[in-house]
């Protein structure tokens, strides 16, 4: 009985773990196989691979339409990551500390841009910046469509965040002496800072892949999202997996100095 009982469970374990990395296969393959026709000497970008090159990422770092392209959209990602974490963690704390007759009502609308299709929201950005405002289509134009989608994303981290902060730390620093600056300075921030930097990271990545809203709102400019749609269009090359594997592995290096960062500051 206990063996055939042991047994199950064996089974049970195994079913869950044969579950799990054919979802991780399900997830990372497609990318893995991008990668891998990245360094394929064939034109085609596709099987058979023909040979192993790195021609294909020499030519993306000679096309000035690829390197415009990619610090447009670092601008636009960094300016966005940073105006969005100021608004959206500003935004949070008034959503859990004080208490109002319409607070959720504001809270919806806080995050209503990410139940909103983007198709509506750059269209109503295109209305309202060349009908409304007259004013001409730029990455400035781009970073404020950005803000409009991204920020939202920022008060939900924080908010989680403070929703399980620890109040009695600040009424101490409070008995002590500390101004209401230095309690958010030393006290405050310091332990919030994981959410304000998930946040962040969450409008840095969001802000650079986004292309719907980029597509009504970029003007003349364009972004590296706009590039690969735009080389998409006469099919996939190896010149586009090189760009996608370089941006994969750019995502994982910020993802794993996230990490230790937030380790080295946990440890301390």
């Amino acid at each position: 009985m206990t063996t055939r009982s042991m047994t199950g469970q064996q089974r049970v374990r195994f079913a869950f773990i044969g579950y799990g990395i054919l979802g991780y296969l399900y997830l990372y393959l497609p990318v893995l196989l991008l990668m891998f026709f990245s360094f394929n000497d064939s034109r085609a970008g596709s099987l058979p691979f023909t040979g192993f090159t790195l021609k294909w990422y020499r030519d993306l770092s000679a096309d000035f339409l690829v390197i415009n392209a990619f610090w447009n959209s670092l601008k636009v990602a960094v300016v966005t990551s940073i105006l969005a974490t100021i608004i959206g963690t500003a935004a949070a704390f008034p959503m859990v500390r004080l208490t109002f007759r319409f607070k959720e009502i504001l809270r919806t609308f806080f995050i209503l841009p990410i139940m909103v299709p983007g198709l509506l929201i750059g269209i109503s950005l295109l209305i309202f910046f060349a009908s409304w405002l007259d004013m001409s289509l730029s990455l400035g134009t781009v970073i404020i469509g950005h803000l409009v989608f991204t920020t939202p994303f920022v008060v939900l981290v924080v908010t989680a965040r403070l929703l399980d902060f620890n109040y009695r730390l600040e009424w101490a620093a409070a008995d002590l002496g500390a101004t209401p600056l230095d309690t958010f300075r030393y006290v405050t921030f310091p332990l919030i800072f994981p959410g304000v930097l998930a946040g962040a990271l969450f409008a840095f990545t969001l802000s650079l892949d986004e292309f719907i809203i980029t597509l009504f709102t970029i003007g003349p400019d364009s972004t590296l999202p706009m590039y690969i749609l735009s080389q998409v269009k006469f099919g996939i090359t190896p010149k586009i997996n090189a760009l996608a594997t370089l941006l994969f592995i750019s995502s994982i290096t910020i993802l794993l100095s996230t990490f230790l960062i937030l380790t080295r500051r946990k440890g301390k």
